[in-house]
């Protein structure tokens, strides 16, 4: 029989209600001849709870401890599912990320996925189980201890099961109906996409669309798993939801598939810097090892043997940046004037597959702002890709400028 994985969010499990519905969609697949992987979230806000809950106990927590609290909401969850397919009489049953195993490495609260042997699950639906309800987000390290994948981390479970199980499709049920060219609370034009590449997912979800976690996009690419997002509060049809897939797969395509913006950004310039070989190296180790996500790089022209370089990074990582730049210079590492900094900026981007085979894409996106007034601060581009900084009180007027510049309303 073949295996399908569906995997729902903390919103689809929020109660008992919504696991009744949630059930009932994999009794559905159950019906159809599938064996049923099911991965659950937390109910919604269990997680922050418990999160709120281990600082208040241990303000300089162990790792260790922390993830074997935070994981435990996962579990009630897989238990409660597992309870209310039988109740419906599908034979089902809960498991843990050590029971299966889901085998991790050691970083603690940010573990990633070596491996998912599926002789565990494989034999128990040889002997007739039909849904194994698996705890996302959660994992065995080398050592034995519990570990979890950090925010998101059920996603990446999803699709880390589809792809060691070989699944028909990977089913993400949320509290949204699909993906959307922009965010529909800020455009009110936003159109659901009925199919989308795995890049241009890749690249919205990490340029702030919220519906997919990054690492799980870059999980289905690497392994070809099919991808479908959809809501789990609405009735579906076979073509529900919004299917994430190679670009083969796609017929034709718009030439931007969406528009994205990050409200959470920063920009940081260092005033006359020494420019010489190796300067933007010193700069940037630095930050990484202060744990400062660098985004956005410009470097100015020089004159004099000096230049100006700036960079984005998120806005709740601003301290730490000017932190480490200034311990740099107080080591004699580097030598600069001053550090600017700019918290007041948001990052639209563009993106689309398209744009690989179509000229004039920038200079659409770059009129489409001077209409509206809006002044570009920095840019970067990729291949199919084109981010700006800009003021953060134009966020919405330039979503909305550059969806109706590129017709995104329109169907490809």
């Amino acid at each position: 029989m073949s295996v399908l994985v569906m995997k729902f969010g903390g919103t689809s499990v929020a109660n008992l209600d919504r696991i009744r519905r949630a059930a009932k969609r994999v009794g559905v697949e159950v019906a159809k001849g599938h064996n049923v992987i099911v991965i659950v979230s937390a109910m919604a806000g269990r997680t922050n709870e418990l999160v709120g809950w281990v600082e208040e106990t241990s303000p300089l927590f162990d790792a260790r401890e922390y993830d074997a609290v935070v994981s435990s909401g996962e579990n009630i969850t897989a238990g409660l599912m597992a309870l209310t397919l039988q109740e419906m009489d599908v034979p089902a049953r809960s498991w843990q990320g050590w029971q299966v195993p889901v085998q991790t490495t050691s970083s603690h609260s940010a573990a990633r996925i070596e491996g998912i042997p599926n002789d565990n699950i494989m034999a128990k639906f040889d002997e007739g189980m039909q849904v194994a309800v698996v705890a996302g987000f959660q994992g065995v390290s080398p050592e034995g201890r519990i570990t979890t994948l950090g925010r998101g981390g059920s996603d990446t479970t999803a699709v880390a099961f589809a792809a060691a199980f070989e699944a028909e499709r990977c089913d993400i049920y949320t509290d949204v109906d699909g993906v959307y060219t922009t965010d529909p609370r800020i455009c009110e034009k936003a159109r659901k996409l009925d199919r989308i590449a795995f890049e241009e997912m890749l690249e919205l979800a990490s340029l702030g669309a919220k519906v997919l976690q990054t690492r799980s996009v870059e999980l289905a690419m690497r392994y070809g798993v099919r991808l479908r997002v959809l809501s789990s509060f609405e009735e579906q049809s076979d073509n529900a939801g919004t299917l994430v897939c190679a670009e083969e797969d796609i017929m034709e395509s718009n030439v931007v598939a969406g528009v994205a913006h990050s409200r959470d950004e920063a920009k940081l310039t260092l005033i006359s810097v020494a420019d010489r070989p190796g300067i933007a190296a010193l700069i940037f180790s630095a930050l990484s090892e202060a744990g400062v996500n660098v985004d956005m790089i410009v470097q100015n022209i020089s004159e004099e043997g000096r230049t100006d370089m700036t960079f984005s990074c998120p806005t709740n990582q601003v301290a730490r940046a000017e932190q480490a730049l200034d311990k740099a210079r107080a080591d004699e590492i580097l030598n600069y004037r001053d550090v600017i900094a700019d918290t007041g900026v948001a990052k639209i981007s563009v993106v689309g597959i398209g744009m690989r085979s179509h000229t004039g894409v920038a200079a659409k996106m770059f009129k489409a702002l001077s209409d509206e007034g809006i002044n570009i601060k920095v840019i970067t581009t990729s291949e199919i890709k084109i981010s700006v900084l800009i003021d953060r009180k134009y966020t919405e007027l330039a979503v909305q400028a550059l969806h109706d510049a590129f017709e995104l309303e329109k169907q490809s």
